[in-house]
């Protein structure tokens, strides 16, 4: 939905300089206006047919400053953390630790928390190693399947 896209995108409050963490690369759309408007994006995609074509589509387009990869999202990617901004574009039961851990000091992060139904789009701060988190409204996304999220097999329990 494009206004998600624009919500969630102006929630990170961007200035131009910024390395983000995108969890659900998709088809590669969020992806490409977080390129336009920060330094460096690092998008992780779990399904491979879906990482596969955001790379050549992007690639093809001639994204230099993305790099996705075929993993966990939940994980996030240490190797190349900390992250100014994270971005994760499927709704969580609760904020995985690993993103948190891996968010820059003074860093936001964008992430629908809830059931597996409805969540509320949240911008979580981190401050002094402290984390302040507000909800900007409602909404629907597909769940956030992998370790610290929802197990594939057991979503509607």
């Amino acid at each position: 939905q494009p206004y998600m896209v624009a919500l969630m995108t102006q929630s990170l409050e961007l200035k131009g300089d910024e390395k983000i963490l995108e969890i659900g690369t998709g088809s590669g759309y969020q992806t490409a206006i977080l390129a336009e408007l920060a330094r460096e994006v690092y998008s992780i995609e779990r399904i491979r047919v879906l990482a596969k074509r955001a790379r050549r589509l992007l690639e093809k387009l001639g994204y230099s400053n993305i790099k996705i990869l075929l993993s966990d999202g939940t994980l996030g990617w240490e190797e190349s953390s900390p992250y100014d901004r994270i971005l994760v574009t499927a709704g969580a039961r609760e904020i995985p630790q690993p993103l948190t851990d891996q968010l820059e000091e003074e860093g936001v992060m964008v992430i629908p928390v809830g059931n597996s139904y409805s969540q509320d789009l949240k911008v979580v701060r981190k401050r002094k190693n402290r984390i302040k988190t507000v909800t900007v409204e409602k909404c629907v996304f597909v769940p956030l399947i992998g370790k610290y999220g929802w197990d594939e097999g057991r979503l509607n329990e």
